[in-house]
C-alpha cells in the first residue's frame, strides 16, 4: 500500500479516540487489533464507510461485504508507526510467523492427541500402522470463554501393592498439599489449568519429551510424526502449555524440555520468551545412538537429541552430578556400601612392586570423579534396543538412567515432579523408583504399553503371606531397579478429566462409516453442545452434500461444530443434573479442590 492509503486509514481511525495513542501521536496498534478480532462495530463502522479501506479489507460476497479480519490484522501489525518516541528506534525480537510475533498471536492449539504412531495388536510390520487420527483444531483468543475453567474429575482409582482400591480421600501434608502420586488422563492444556488449584508454584522440576517438529517431512523415520502442521501450529501449541506449566513450578522450580536438532532452535527462542532469555541454564546434547545407522544420500545421520534446562527464576540449585572415577587409570566396580551405608568403589590396578595387582577402597565422597558437563554421551544413557530394556513397539520411550539423571540433577526425595506428555510413563517410573512425587498427564490409552500397566508391575503384587514377590511376573526390574535395588511397593491415584464435548468427538473419530456419523449427528443435536452459529435445519435440510463427502471431511465438518469451551464438565456445573456426576465424584472433587471452595 502507498504512505497515502496509510495517512487516510490512520484519518479514519483516529475518528475514534479509542483508536489513537496521544501520547506517541499515532494508532493503539493493540487496541486495534483487539477490536477487529471481536469485530468490533465502531471499527467496522469506520472502515466500511470508506470505499478504497472498504475495498481493501472487505471481501464482496454477493450483495454484501465481509469483513476479513486476518487481512486488516496483518496489515495494522505491520503498518509503520510515525512516532517520535523511543519505540520508533526499538528492535522487536521474537519469533515470527506469518509476519506476527508470537507473543502476539491471541490462540490457542487445543489438541494433539497422537504424539507417536504405536503398532497396535496383532501387527509386527511399519508397514501396517495404522492412520493417525489429529483433530488439532486453533481457537482465536475472543472463542475461548471457559475453556480454561477447574474440571470435573471422574474415575477415581487408587493402585496398591494389594491391587485397585476406591479412592476415600488424599494425602496431604503439613501445608495443606496432596502428596499422592497422580496419573490424570485428559487433554493436557486442560488437565495443566486444573492443576493450579492445587499445585501452582509447588511443582519442582517439569520434564516433557513433547511432539517434535520436522522440517522434513520424508523423514528416515518410519514412524515420523503427521506431516501436515505447520510450524505455527507447533509453536502456538508448545507456548500455550508452556505457560501454564511455569505458573506450577516453584521459584527454585526448573525445566527440561526435550526435542530435536529441527525444532530445538525454534523452541529456544520460545521459551526465552515464555521464562526469559535469563532464566536459560543449558543446552544439553544427549547421544541417542552408540552406532551410525545407513548413511542417507544427502544428509548427515543424526545421533543427539537437544534438552533444554531452563529455571523459574534465579532460586534454583543443582545437585551436581559426578561420571564415575577415570578408567585411565584402573578398573573398577561400583556402589559398594559399608556398614555406615557411605558408598566405595573396588579399585583394582597394576601394583607397583612385582607387577602383581593391587585392590584398594575408594569411598566416593572423598573422590566422586569429574563433575558432568552439557555432553551426555555415556553408554549407559544410550537408548538400549534390548527386549528388557524398553517397553516393546514404544517409539520416543526415554532410557530411565537419561530420567534418573534428570532427576537426581534437579530435585531431592519427596520433591514434586511433572510430566504432561507422560506417553509411555518413563518420568513417572523412575520418580517412582528413587522416591519423588510424581503428576503424569496423558490424553492416550496406550493399551498394554500404558503409563498406568508400567506403574502396577513397578508396585507389584503382595502374595498369601503379606510379602513382594520378587518375580519379574510380579514387579518390574528393567531400566535402574537393580541399580537402585527396588523391590516394589508404594502407590498412585488415578483420575480422568470427565467428557462431555469430548465424548461425542471421541465416537465420531471412531466412526467408520457415514450411516453412523449421521446417528452421531442426532445425537449432538440431542445431547451435546453445538456452536451458536450452526444452523441444525439447514444442516439436515442438505444432509445429501455431506454424504458425496470423504470420511474424513465428514468427521471434520461434525468436530467443527461442537463447541471447544465444552470439551470436558467444568467444577462451576458439578451440580447440574445434565452431566450426570455421580455423588462419589462429587464428594472426591470437594476433597480435590478443597482449598478453592
Amino acid at each position: 500500500m502507498s504512505k497515502n492509503f496509510d495517512q487516510k486509514l490512520k484519518g479514519k481511525l483516529k475518528q475514534n479516540m479509542e483508536f489513537w495513542d496521544e501520547e506517541i501521536d499515532d494508532i493503539n496498534r493493540n487496541e486495534i487489533i483487539d477490536r477487529a478480532y471481536k469485530v468490533d462495530k465502531d471499527l467496522i463502522g469506520i472502515l466500511i464507510d470508506d470505499k478504497d479501506i472498504r475495498e481493501t479489507f472487505f471481501d464482496k460476497i454477493k450483495e454484501y461485504w465481509v469483513f476479513n479480519v486476518n487481512k486488516f490484522v496483518d496489515y495494522i501489525e505491520n503498518i509503520k508507526v510515525l512516532s517520535n518516541s523511543y519505540t520508533k528506534f526499538k528492535n522487536i525480537v521474537g519469533l515470527n510467523v506469518n509476519g506476527k510475533y508470537l507473543n502476539e498471536r491471541g490462540e490457542v492449539s487445543l489438541v494433539w492427541p497422537f504424539k507417536d504412531c504405536v503398532l497396535e495388536g496383532g501387527m509386527t510390520k511399519e508397514d501396517q500402522k495404522r492412520n493417525e487420527i489429529f483433530f488439532n483444531e486453533i481457537l482465536a483468543k475472543d472463542e475461548i470463554d471457559r475453556l480454561f475453567d477447574a474440571k470435573v474429575l471422574t474415575n477415581f482409582k487408587k493402585y496398591t501393592s494389594k491391587g485397585e482400591e476406591k479412592v476415600k480421600d488424599f494425602n496431604r501434608d503439613e501445608k495443606g498439599t496432596i502428596k499422592d502420586n497422580l496419573i490424570i488422563k485428559g487433554n493436557n492444556l486442560l488437565a495443566l489449568h486444573s492443576l493450579k488449584k492445587e499445585f501452582a508454584g509447588k511443582v519442582k522440576l517439569i520434564y516433557i519429551d513433547p511432539p517434535y517438529y520436522f522440517q522434513d517431512k520424508k523423514s528416515d523415520d518410519s514412524f515420523a510424526y503427521n506431516s501436515n502442521f505447520k510450524l505455527s501450529t507447533w509453536l502456538t501449541f508448545m507456548k500455550n502449555r508452556l505457560e501454564v506449566a511455569r505458573d506450577l513450578l516453584r521459584d527454585d522450580g526448573v525445566i527440561f524440555v526435550q526435542t530435536n536438532s529441527e525444532g530445538h532452535a525454534h523452541l529456544k527462542i520460545l521459551m526465552d520468551e515464555v521464562f526469559s532469555d535469563d532464566r536459560f541454564v543449558n543446552e544439553i546434547t544427549w547421544k541417542k545412538y552408540g552406532g551410525v545407522k545407513n548413511q542417507a544420500s544427502k544428509k548427515l545421520t543424526t545421533q543427539q537429541e537437544t534438552i533444554l534446562f531452563y529455571s523459574k527464576t534465579a532460586e534454583f540449585e543443582i545437585n551436581m552430578v559426578y561420571n564415575p572415577l577415570s578408567e585411565e587409570y584402573v578398573k573398577h566396580e561400583y556402589k559398594y556400601e559399608d556398614e555406615s551405608g557411605r558408598k566405595y568403589a573396588k579399585l583394582r590396578g597394576r601394583g607397583y612392586q612385582g607387577g602383581g595387582k593391587t585392590t584398594k577402597i575408594k569411598y566416593l565422597d572423598e573422590n566422586p570423579g569429574s563433575p558432568i558437563t552439557t555432553l551426555w554421551d555415556e553408554k549407559k544413557l544410550q537408548l538400549n534396543t534390548s527386549a528388557a530394556e524398553k517397553i516393546k513397539d514404544f517409539l520416543g520411550q526415554k532410557p530411565e538412567t537419561l530420567m534418573q539423571r534428570i532427576i537426581e540433577l534437579s530435585t531431592n526425595k519427596g520433591e514434586i515432579i511433572l510430566d504432561y506428555h507422560l506417553g509411555s510413563g518413563t518420568t513417572c517410573a523412575v520418580s517412582h523408583k528413587i522416591g519423588r512425587q510424581y503428576i503424569g498427564i496423558e490424553q492416550l490409552d496406550y493399551g498394554k504399553n500404558d503409563s498406568v500397566i508400567r506403574l502396577k508391575n513397578i508396585i507389584g503384587k503382595n502374595n498369601s503371606e503379606g510379602k513382594l514377590k520378587e518375580s519379574i511376573e510380579d514387579f518390574d526390574n528393567s531400566g535402574i531397579s537393580k541399580e537402585v535395588n527396588w523391590k516394589g511397593g508404594g502407590e498412585f491415584i488415578y483420575c480422568e478429566l470427565l467428557k462431555y464435548n469430548e465424548d461425542a468427538i471421541d465416537k465420531i473419530q471412531d466412526a467408520k462409516d457415514t450411516k453412523t456419523l449421521l446417528k452421531i449427528w442426532d445425537e449432538m443435536c440431542e445431547h451435546y453442545f453445538l456452536n451458536y452459529d450452526v444452523e441444525i435445519k439447514k444442516f439436515n435440510d442438505n444432509k445429501k452434500d455431506l454424504e458425496n463427502m470423504k470420511l474424513k471431511q465428514q468427521k471434520d465438518i461434525l468436530v467443527e461444530m461442537l463447541n471447544k469451551n465444552q470439551l470436558y464438565v467444568n467444577l462451576s456445573e458439578i451440580e447440574d443434573s445434565q452431566f450426570k456426576v455421580s455423588k462419589e465424584d462429587k464428594e472426591l472433587n470437594k476433597k480435590w479442590y478443597v482449598k478453592n471452595d
